[in-house]
């Protein structure tokens, strides 16, 4: 008995099954070793990448399964090697915890990118062991992985950063979406659509918000500070901009025609895709005839994680966020698939355990 309570060391809530259903769960962190840092969770963000997994769509999921890559907390011991963190800090883990360390793309702090890129749950780490998330009460990680959050940001707010935050921050750094005066679009209006309309004003740009619901409008624009609000749906709307728009910013993640969309685009802007549709289908003059672009993106380095949590602090750039306690999960996450939620459920892990 006294072992297994020894190896049981953090509590924790799990889907058992495809039915995605999450109910209490107990597991083991590994111990701390010379370069990680454990902290004590204190709040996690929900992303529909937590019902992707935890319900087996794509066929991959390794139950007991516990979800959770928006993970804020306080570090309550590190190694003997770790330099950059202490106990007290507060701090962040987003969608991945490991990768080699050595390939081009870890040289360059692109490890989102590295073929050994191990996710934060229902990942196989370097061990051989299932990674679990942050549904739980605390968490042990490589300080590459850990990012520090600055003093004074809500720890609550910090846990969507490192998600939908940084999703949308990566490709609008890379493709210069940060100058002030042009002209932005925002196709979907969740939790990675709200950060790409966040940025996009204080970047400074004219920002356009596309949807598919009219009763986005007044939240795009009275709420999030939007320019303007277009109805996907209405031909007539859609067309008054046509050649109009430097950049856009696609976050839907179901089926939907590219080619109207991008037909919004000046010569030679750019749309970034982050979401994952079923398909891609553009006919090549709208992109050859404008020099138009089409580019893929996928969450962030640690570099730029870091500096996208330094970005939102010191712009006072906070997600729009519905704080719950664990027991309400399985609500929440239909709601998500619902589209009921503005723009991030969080959960409160640090109440809903005592």
């Amino acid at each position: 008995m006294a072992a297994e309570s020894e190896s049981c060391n953090c509590d924790a809530w799990a889907a058992k099954d495809p039915s995605g259903v999450l109910s209490p769960y107990r597991f083991s962190r590994r111990t701390v070793q010379r370069d990680d840092v454990s902290l004590r969770i204190t709040h996690c963000g929900v992303c529909y990448a937590d019902v992707v997994w935890t319900r087996n769509k794509h066929n991959d999921s390794v139950y007991p399964l516990v979800p959770g890559h928006e993970i804020a907390g306080v570090v309550t011991e590190v190694g003997s090697d770790v330099k950059g963190f202490k106990a007290g800090d507060h701090v962040a883990v987003g969608t991945y915890v490991n990768s080699c360390r050595d390939c081009d793309n870890c040289n360059s702090f692109l490890e989102n990118h590295c073929s050994k890129f191990v996710f934060t749950f229902n990942g196989v780490d370097t061990d051989g062991t299932v990674t679990k998330g942050g549904y739980s009460t605390h968490t042990v990680v490589h300080e590459r992985y850990c990012y520090k959050i600055p003093d004074g940001y809500p720890l609550e707010k910090a846990a969507p950063l490192v998600c939908a935050g940084i999703t949308v921050y990566t490709p609008m750094m890379r493709h210069n979406m940060n100058q002030p005066g042009k002209s932005l679009g925002v196709i979907g209006l969740g939790g990675l659509g709200h950060m790409a309309v966040k940025f996009g004003k204080v970047f400074g740009l004219k920002v356009t918000v596309f949807s598919t619901s009219e009763s986005k409008r007044d939240e795009a624009i009275s709420l999030l500070g939007a320019d303007n609000f277009v109805l996907s749906s209405d031909e007539k709307q859609m067309g008054s901009l046509k050649n109009s728009l430097h950049f856009i910013v696609d976050t839907a993640s179901g089926n939907h025609p590219f080619d109207p969309y991008l037909a919004l685009l000046k010569v030679g802007g750019v749309m970034a895709l982050v979401g994952f549709p079923g398909e891609i289908r553009v006919h090549p003059a709208t992109l050859n005839l404008g020099a138009r672009s089409l580019s893929g993106s996928v969450t962030g380095g640690t570099k730029d994680t870091q500096e996208m949590i330094n970005f939102c602090a010191a712009n006072k750039i906070y997600p729009d966020i519905e704080l719950i306690k664990i027991d309400y999960i399985n609500e929440a996450l239909e709601r998500l698939v619902n589209r009921d939620v503005r723009y991030r459920f969080v959960i409160d892990i640090e109440s809903s355990f005592k």
